[in-house]
């Protein structure tokens, strides 16, 4: 066995539970959880179109695990372990993962219309195979017609939602700031979005200059509104 093969594996060990073995899930449904429960704001995956770098990078995560002969089987059942069991303290100090009461919680314990699921465990076994069947691939999307430059669209599925409040984007993500509050000018917001700054990372690989114009626009002109 491969070294990156015991590697994946340990990490699948590592956040086995009571779960068990599943195969069950649809990669469709997969999708558009990953990006409802913005998955995204701390993970790259290039199939969804998500930046995040606060936690693993999905792509290189399991690239050279597929290189090697693993297969998306066994992929599912690492992800699927680490959503329903993760590592929420690490021993580097870097930020754990959430569990998935709050990453995925039921709507039994959601009041309002804040994102929630109704079975846990087939969320997880969706996302599970989504990412497995397209981390580390090279597959990147294709935007809706319409979308490539709409900067609000941009905001939600580029991973900006899971990270910043702005309230006419819906979105109450609180490891950036708070746009609402700091009303960033458009020159400001151009910058960040192209070169990144502290935790947060370059989108200039990601959306092409007309989409970070787009962007720029929505943010500065609805923050604080």
């Amino acid at each position: 066995m491969t070294a990156v093969c015991a590697a994946v594996l340990s990490l699948g060990l590592a956040a086995c539970g009571s779960g068990g073995y599943s195969t069950e899930g649809s990669q469709g449904a997969g999708k558009q959880l990953f990006l409802d429960a913005n998955c995204g704001a701390c993970h790259t995956l290039a199939a969804a179109g998500t930046n995040g770098t606060i936690g693993p990078n999905l792509d290189d995560a399991f690239a050279q695990a597929r290189d090697a002969g693993m297969t998306p089987a066994t992929f599912t059942q690492v992800i699927r372990g680490q959503i329903l069991f993760p590592i929420t303290e690490t021993s580097t100090g870097s930020p754990g993962m959430p569990g998935p009461d709050t990453t995925i919680p039921e709507c039994t314990d959601v009041t309002g219309d804040a994102f929630c699921v109704t079975d846990q465990y087939q969320a997880a076994n969706d996302i599970a195979v989504y990412v497995a069947a397209v981390a580390g691939t090279g597959v990147t999307p294709e935007p809706p017609a319409g979308e490539q430059t709409d900067g609000k669209s941009i905001f939600e599925t580029a991973g900006c939602a899971g990270c910043h409040t702005l309230a006419d984007a819906g979105s109450t993500g609180t490891v950036g700031p708070n746009l609402d509050q700091a009303k960033p000018s458009r020159e400001l917001v151009v910058d960040r979005v192209t070169n990144g700054q502290g935790a947060m990372p370059s989108f200039k690989g990601s959306l092409d200059e007309a989409q970070i114009q787009a962007v720029a626009d929505y943010v500065s002109s609805t923050a604080g509104k």
